[in-house]
């Protein structure tokens, strides 16, 4: 475990309590901090070198919790080593770094898995496998809402604070991915911090929907939901309610078109469906405790975890494309898409 901070310490108990993982050491400059927390999970080696974590052969592989800026070389470092590489989100600050991170993980063979635990939670789990499985039809719309009264960061906008949790959950249910190729950007700045804490996303989907998101720093409700709506149902997930997170809407409009028709006509073959509405039951299982057991499996059948490096560079490309469009006054920027750049080279 590399790095002792913030998000460390909920790793290292999720990675200790695992069956598939045995935690052999927690590295971290601050010794006082990682003894911290090697006590909070029964006691595990501490150390300050990163040097000795990746010269330890009896060490597989590591998951890494320290600030985006540094995973660049550690990432590289560790996948040098021939050490499997577990990384908080984003993958890195930048998606030329990330192309970088990925490309070495391919070339040497090992597993770069992007930590997107939202991913992991039994809801998301379930919308993942209700839309793989059909049920909510070809997916028209994603409408995706993260605010709240936050803390304005000192070094990132709102874009890049909260919205790679909505998009990293786009990539893992969305079929195909998050499969974009440009993305408008807009935002506000009206306290004059210097930098966007209200934004809104848009994304056309290749396959002919819409994505939405909105995010926001000075909203005085808190506000976690995603609506996804497709051609046979609509689905409603709202992380803020315990009772019923997950609810599938059997409405709709269904359109019956003739070719050639004429408007007036069309219209009058609009109906509109009004059907059950349900809600599926959903296991009580930390998310980390999923992430674990995903890498430890992606490892074991020597294939992408669900959460790839490739997942998180898909992520850095849309937040980079909102970046340059947020300077363009919302004017759509070009997704680039790394699959086309390997098949190019």
């Amino acid at each position: 475990m590399i790095g002792a901070g913030y998000w460390g310490p909920n790793l290292a108990r999720n990675f200790r309590a695992s069956a598939d993982w045995n935690l052999a050491a927690i590295c971290d400059l601050d010794l006082a901090r990682a003894q911290r927390v090697a006590d909070s999970v029964g006691g595990v080696p501490i150390t300050p070198s990163l040097d000795d974590v990746l010269t330890d052969p009896a060490i597989d592989a590591v998951a890494i919790a320290t600030p985006a800026r540094t995973h660049h070389p550690i990432v590289l470092a560790a996948l040098d080593a021939g050490k499997h590489v577990i990384v908080e989100k984003p993958l890195a600050d930048t998606r030329e770094r990330g192309v970088e991170m990925v490309d070495r993980a391919r070339q040497n063979g090992l597993v770069l898995m992007a930590d997107h635990t939202y991913c992991y939670t039994p809801a998301v789990l379930k919308i993942r496998e209700l839309i793989e499985e059909g049920a909510l039809g070809d997916i028209l719309f994603v409408d995706s809402v993260r605010i709240n009264l936050g803390l304005i960061q000192p070094d990132v906008d709102v874009f890049w604070d909260l919205a790679p949790h909505d998009l990293s959950i786009m990539d893992f249910i969305l079929p195909g991915g998050l499969d974009v190729t440009s993305v408008s950007a807009h935002g506000s700045d009206p306290l004059n911090t210097g930098k966007a804490c209200i934004g809104y996303l848009a994304m056309p989907l290749n396959a002919g929907g819409i994505a939405h998101v909105h995010v926001n720093w000075l909203s005085p409700t808190k506000i976690r939901q995603m609506v996804i709506g497709g051609t046979k149902r609509t689905l409603v997930w709202d992380d803020l309610n315990p009772q019923q997170r997950v609810s599938v809407y059997d409405r709709g409009v269904d359109l019956a078109l003739q070719s050639k028709e004429t408007a007036d006509t069309r219209a009058a073959n609009i109906s509109y469906r009004l059907g059950d509405t349900w809600a599926p039951a959903l296991p009580e299982r930390e998310a980390l405790a999923n992430v674990a057991g995903e890498f430890a499996a992606a490892i074991r059948e020597a294939r992408p975890a669900r959460t790839s490096g490739e997942s998180g560079l898909r992520v850095l490309s849309v937040l980079e494309a909102a970046t340059t469009s947020l300077g363009a006054l919302g004017a759509p920027h070009p997704v680039t898409s790394y699959v086309k750049e390997v098949q190019e080279a």
